[in-house]
């Protein structure tokens, strides 16, 4: 038996930098190492939706600009966090903008596998899932992963 990785390809994680998404990302990153895979750890980004005296406003480029900035940080906050020194060259992050469900399925169209954690927030369903981790089983063009955190 040989002890090298059985196959390669890319796994796409979704991050928000929440413990659910931590424990995602520390899934993904061991099953890299058992199949040779490489990592994509991928943040969502949007506006906040913004209605003034003249109906709904687009947002200020700062705006833009400081959302990326944070999604950004909470990408590469949750990273260091998770992922081992070893391993860091094997985790790729993307930041991108739009909602949740729509990023990670794109992200996930050429990928071998998605991951996403579920935080169980929103509704009956998504007390069992979560509505991104749902959305994302339903619709993924690869097979998906829902990591729960411990003690759920």
């Amino acid at each position: 038996m040989s002890s090298q990785p059985k196959e390669s390809g890319r796994i796409v994680v979704g991050v928000d930098g929440s413990e659910c998404s931590k424990e995602a990302l520390r899934w993904a990153v061991r099953q890299a190492e058992l199949t040779g895979a490489t990592v994509n750890a991928v943040i969502a980004w949007e506006y906040p939706p913004l209605y003034g005296s003249i109906g709904w406003l687009d947002a200020p480029q700062e705006l833009e600009g400081n959302i990326k900035l944070w999604a950004g940080q909470a990408l590469d906050g949750a990273i260091s966090e998770v992922v081992k020194t070893g391993d860091a060259a094997r985790v790729r992050p993307t930041v991108a903008y739009g909602t949740a469900p729509a990023v990670l399925l794109d992200a996930a169209r050429d990928a071998s596998l998605l991951v996403v954690g579920s935080r169980g927030h929103g509704g009956f369903a998504g007390a069992l899932l979560g509505s991104v981790s749902q959305h994302c089983t339903q619709h993924a063009p690869c097979p998906v992963v829902v990591v729960r955190a411990h003690g759920h």
